[in-house]
């Protein structure tokens, strides 16, 4: 595996990144939009008033088109796991396809049942069974959210289970494991922030048709609705974000210090809220890790332990070991890589005794894989350097990520603001505002994706397997047929989305009314 070829691993990660960030561009609108519409349904449950069933309809129809698109796009991504990373599959499949089979099982078919009387049922069921299956819907949804979201946090965080060395895989003990804390604050600060982005379509869609001045009315109530779910989602998304910040800095220490570009460790570390990374800074250089930058004093010490005094490790201190708060030793990089070799040659040597028949052999092989196995990983390295993220990248998209998300409250909270006061409908620049802003919540979206999935390279199963030993061992040049393959059909998914899209929002809701006599 040592001898693989360089360009397989960055053409399967690229293929990998380029499904991902398109199928990206549709999950965070599905959760968002459904939570609206549900409500939106919910309020014409209970006023029984035919205008916020339209408009309900109207959302409807965006979301089904959406939700179809985003299907598709989802399945290429699980196929991935097989054909280009079959080493990783094989490596933990008993653990990481256990919540995938769940969410295909239950959930998948949980969306699929209600979606068809959500859309058909409108006057075939009750109204109150049509608000059940909506909401069901957006519940089956947000479900397959939360077991795609327990299998992505257990390769960051990877417990419930112990290695068999006889079949060579990690073998899972403890499903319930598996929805650690941090599987839980990451599933809930992801889907939380997508109402951002399901708000952001609703205003700026809204916007639109009061610059055309049509629907009036439908476009004034929906631009209630989602700013409140918008300003609601984001104020929750803080809190989560919070949490899930504390859970990093315990679990994944090198992501923290890449998100705040913290080489050098300290006590009462400094929160950087604006910064310019030096882009020449490498790990254990002279060179200042800031052009310029401005820091929130002791305030990372305290998101990170929730103690102000506490330290923070950065770069350096994660690649060369320090002294922990309690006392103990974190051993360096270059100690890790020894032990991980120790491990990979014990597994080796486990094989050899086992075909031998040397039960000796055997026992005192599977001691020493016990004894260094956290380190496993590792053993794949041959510089301490090769551990540490894109550091630039990182820091920059978390605070893309975090500016992005107080704009939009912002915006939310002003919207809200003189929507209330009855002059929102006139105000042409804001509407203006609103509509331009689309295209930011889905970066918001993304630079929060970022940060999580390029923070934690270059393992996709933290300190266990690197990129370079879970890849398929297939020939680059099929790679990059397929990644230009579905460049191509990604593509024309997405700009088939965004044509229907327009075509039903020039319609508008009156369509939706029309249909329905």
């Amino acid at each position: 595996m040592n001898q693989i070829d360089v360009s397989l691993i960055d053409w399967s990660r690229a293929q990998f990144a380029l499904t991902a960030i398109y199928h990206w561009c549709f999950v965070p609108l599905t959760l968002g939009l459904g939570v609206i519409m549900a409500v939106m349904e919910s309020i014409y449950y209970r006023t029984g008033k035919e205008k916020w069933k339209r408009t309900a309809k109207f959302w409807m129809k965006l979301f089904g088109v959406n939700f179809a698109i985003g299907v598709a796009t989802g399945i290429i991504l699980e196929f991935e796991f097989g054909t280009n990373w079959s080493n990783y599959s094989w490596f933990v499949g008993d653990i990481f396809g256990a919540p995938l089979a769940i969410e295909g099982i239950v959930a998948f078919f949980m969306e699929a049942t209600f979606i068809a009387v959500m859309f058909f049922g409108w006057k075939k069921v009750s109204k109150g069974f049509h608000l059940a299956s909506t909401w069901l819907t957006v519940a089956g949804a947000t479900i397959s959210a939360l077991w795609i979201l327990v299998a992505n946090a257990w390769m960051q965080n990877p417990v419930g289970m112990t290695f068999n060395p006889e079949t060579v895989r990690n073998e899972m003990t403890d499903f319930w494991a598996l929805i650690s804390p941090f599987a839980i604050d990451k599933f809930c600060h992801t889907v939380i922030s997508s109402w951002l982005v399901g708000s952001a379509f609703v205003v700026g869609v809204s916007s639109y048709f009061l610059l055309k001045k049509k629907e009036t009315e439908f476009a004034l109530d929906s631009v209630k609705i989602a700013t409140i779910i918008g300003a609601v989602g984001i104020i929750l998304s803080i809190i989560t974000g919070d949490s899930s910040g504390h859970q990093v800095a315990q679990k994944q220490p090198m992501k923290l210090a890449a998100m705040e570009g913290l080489y050098d460790g300290e006590k009462g570390a400094g929160l950087t809220a604006i910064g310019i990374v030096n882009p020449s800074k490498q790990p254990n250089d002279a060179e200042e890790a800031f052009i310029v930058d401005l820091k929130i004093p002791k305030m990372l010490s305290f998101l990170a332990n929730r103690d102000f005094n506490s330290f923070v490790p950065g770069v350096n201190d994660l690649i060369n070991g320090y002294t922990k708060d309690d006392g103990t030793q974190e051993i360096s990089v270059d100690e890790k890589i020894e032990k991980g070799k120790q491990a990979i040659a014990a597994l080796a040597d486990y094989s050899a005794a086992k075909k031998a028949k040397d039960e000796t052999a055997k026992a005192e092989a599977k001691q020493r894989l016990d004894e260094n196995f956290k380190y496993f990983g590792y053993g794949y390295f041959s510089r301490s350097e090769d551990v540490v993220p894109n550091v630039p990248l990182v820091f920059y998209a978390f605070r893309i990520m975090v500016c992005l998300a107080g704009y939009f409250l912002l915006l939310f909270v002003l919207v809200w603001f003189f929507n209330q006061r009855k002059k929102f409908a006139a105000m042409t620049w804001l509407q203006w505002v609103c509509i331009l802003s689309i295209p930011l919540a889905y970066l918001t979206s993304q630079a929060g994706w970022i940060v999580a999935e390029v923070g934690r390279q270059p393992w996709t199963i933290q300190d266990i397997l690197p990129v370079q030993a879970a890849v398929s061992d297939i020939s680059a040049s099929n790679v990059q047929l397929t990644f230009i393959i579905f460049a191509v059909l990604l593509t024309v998914l997405f700009v088939a989305e965004i044509s229907i899209m327009i075509k039903q929002i020039k319609l508008g809701p009156e369509v939706e009314k029309e249909t329905e006599e």
